[in-house]
Order: structure tokens, then sequence, then C-alpha cells
């Protein structure tokens, strides 16, 4: 099976086969940042298992051993790499073709997360990145 996503402009796509490892929220302020959103929603893939066609991603080093990968002419974020992952790719699951497939299960972050947002699913709620 292969799942696809694309930027707003259609220029960066994406793709990814096999099953994702997770699927999780993130309520950390980089990310919030990074989206202009409360909180955003990755999905965690095979380094391996995943394709970049089109234009190549730009890549922003945010911190010491991430990477934010985005399209550079629309700025949509696609892709997250971080060292502490080594071996995956995290997609944001809104860029997505078919972002009903993404089920989170998950919180992370969760002590970052704005106190605005009401949030009342059962999912299991991480104060930091950690998901153990």
């Amino acid at each position: 099976m292969t799942t696809k996503g694309r930027c707003l402009c259609g220029a960066v796509v994406f793709a990814y086969r096999g099953p994702e490892l997770w699927c999780g929220h993130c309520h950390c302020e980089s990310c919030r940042r990074n989206c202009s959103a409360p909180f955003t929603t990755f999905v965690g893939v095979k380094a391996d298992d995943a394709r970049f066609s089109g234009a190549a991603p730009e890549i922003y080093q945010s911190s010491h051993g991430v990477e934010r990968l985005f399209c550079g002419r629309c700025g949509t974020p696609v892709a997250y790499r971080s060292a502490r992952f080594a071996g995956e790719i995290h997609f944001y699951a809104a860029a997505l073709d078919d972002p009903t497939r993404a089920v989170p299960q998950f919180h992370v972050h969760w002590a970052e997360k704005l106190p605005w947002v009401e949030i009342s699913d059962s999912l299991p709620r991480y104060p930091g990145s950690s998901v153990s």
C-alpha cells in the first residue's frame, strides 16, 4: 500500500509504502510556531519507505539535530526529521491526500498545550516527547 501527500501548491509531493509506525498530536512550541496552529498531527514512517517527487523540499534546521521540510514555493510544512528518531520521517497528517486515514494514538508535549485548547478525546497524554 502506498500513501501520498503534497504541499498546498502541489510542487512537493511525497509518498510512503507500508503502514505508519505511529500517529500522534504534538503540542510543543516549535511545532505550533512552525505550523501557526495550536498543535499538529504527525504520522511516523520508516525513512527508507518514503520518497519525494516534484520539487525537492527546502530544509530548515530549527534546532540541533532537527530538520523541518517545507515547500519553497508555497511554504507548506510537509515533514519533520530528527536525529533523535533516526530512521524515521514524520509527515504532517494534514498534508496527506486522505488525512482521514491518520488516526492519532496519543498526545505528546501535553505540558505545553495551550490553555484555551479544549480536547475531550481519551488518548494518552504525555507531558514531554516520551511515549512510554
